[in-house]
């Protein structure tokens, strides 16, 4: 009997999931259980498509359908928390298992402040991550430093430092840092960012820590929720997992691993944010590059902090139409809505059909704020700086009464969320 805050190895009972999964497939054997034992209605998880570049999200009913999603795709750059926002009302009607990285698990916690989705009927498994590759940039560095046909890998994986790749006729690794010195690698985004071991989910689920025989046969878990207690004691009675104790020198070497992680983001990060500059001078940086801008709405559409039905950057009296590239006043409106709960996905700037560096701008700006207020998106429900509120709520106020300001900042915000 697993309760919050055990930790175990944990591996699959049916033996195609043990072959099919990844580390001994405990994911996809709990989230089989949760289907098969009416938990939830439905998982959202990422299978591959038309090759391992291509991760597609899918919405699995069918228990025996699960085994198609086991495995990681460390070429998929996707971020699931906005379908379920845009694709099934918040998962309001339906309860749903998903897998989470970081970011996505942040992006949960701050649509849920929103009132966009509902936690509660989210069972959540987060994945640790040490950061994603952009599927143009893995064929391209696979290529080009691997001297491999993209189109031969048949599987990838990031481990000890390494993006290791296995393709026909062989396998070989590249040290991480050595790919992200000339400029292949994780997306700049993931090399900044610090939530390796997403402990915002009910489990949190990865191979760092497993060692001795288990190695690369059990997936490390750590219950973080009572929620994730009852999953994983469910799942081990009903003989759909199996777990054991975690080896202690297995536990001293997860958190080695994640600190040095952890070490790495600071490093990366001061490396990427002096390009900034200060003052004046980062100022000239962003309205240079975002002199590129060709207004495609890509930034906003990928974002899982913009919620607002009626943008303002498409109110004429604040952003002229028709003109390319907009007016700075653009990106200013974006910025300014979006800084304080930025979770560092980089979906702006994977989307941005000019490679503006949006993730990066927006991040920066974040952590300077979360240094000044103390406030950190993604890793509980408190309110951010702005004190949020219910959009279409507010709008009718607004019109109402007549009242442009949203926020009373001497006292209670108004329409703040409860």
């Amino acid at each position: 009997m697993t309760t919050k805050g055990d930790m175990v190895y944990a591996w699959a009972g049916d033996a195609d999931i043990l072959k099919r999964g990844e580390c001994g497939g405990a994911v996809t054997a709990l989230l089989k259980y949760a289907l098969e034992n009416k938990l939830v209605d439905a998982v959202l998880a990422v299978k591959k498509g038309q090759d391992l570049y291509d991760a597609v999200p899918t919405l699995v009913t069918d228990p025996e359908k699960i085994v198609e999603c086991a495995g990681s795709l460390h070429c998929g750059t996707l971020l699931l928390p906005k379908i379920f926002k845009e694709d099934f009302n918040g998962g309001r009607d339906m309860k749903i298992a998903v897998t989470l990285k970081g970011c996505d698990a942040k992006a949960m916690y701050e649509l849920a402040k929103r009132n966009q989705v509902s936690l509660d009927n989210f069972i959540m498994i987060g994945l640790n991550c040490g950061g994603t590759v952009s599927p143009m940039t893995a064929r391209r560095m696979i290529t080009e430093k691997y001297g491999v046909d993209p189109g031969s890998v048949i599987k990838e994986e990031i481990d000890k430092g390494q993006f290791i790749i296995e393709y026909e006729g062989g396998e070989k690794g590249i040290s991480i840092d050595e790919l992200e010195e000339e400029g292949f690698g994780r997306r700049a985004n993931c090399q900044r960012c610090k939530t390796k071991i997403p402990r915002q989910c009910d489990i949190a689920c990865g191979n760092w820590g497993v060692i001795g025989d288990k190695a690369g046969k059990a997936t490390f878990i750590e219950i973080c929720s009572e929620k994730g207690a009852n999953l994983v004691s469910g799942a081990e009675k009903a003989g759909a997992i199996s777990t054991s104790a975690p080896d202690p020198k297995g536990l001293a070497i997860r958190d080695k691993v994640e600190g040095a992680m952890l070490k790495l983001a600071d490093k990366c990060r001061e490396k990427q944010f002096s390009k900034l500059g200060e003052g004046t001078e980062r100022l000239k940086f962003l309205m240079d590059e975002t002199s590129k801008c060709i207004k495609c709405y890509q930034c906003i559409e990928a974002c899982p902090i913009c919620y607002c039905k009626e943008c303002s950057t498409k109110k004429p009296y604040l952003v002229p139409r028709g003109q390319i590239p907009p007016p700075f006043m653009f990106h200013l409106i974006r910025y300014s809505h979006i800084a304080d709960s930025c979770i560092n996905c980089g979906q702006c700037e994977e989307r941005c059909a000019m490679d503006i560096p949006n993730s990066l701008f927006m991040h920066a700006i974040q952590l300077e704020m979360q240094e000044m207020f103390g406030y950190e998106p993604g890793v509980n429900l408190d309110l951010p700086v702005l004190a949020l509120v219910e959009e279409p709520a507010e709008r009718k106020r607004l019109n109402d009464t007549g009242d442009d300001q949203i926020f009373n900042i001497f006292g209670q915000a108004k329409g703040c969320l409860k």
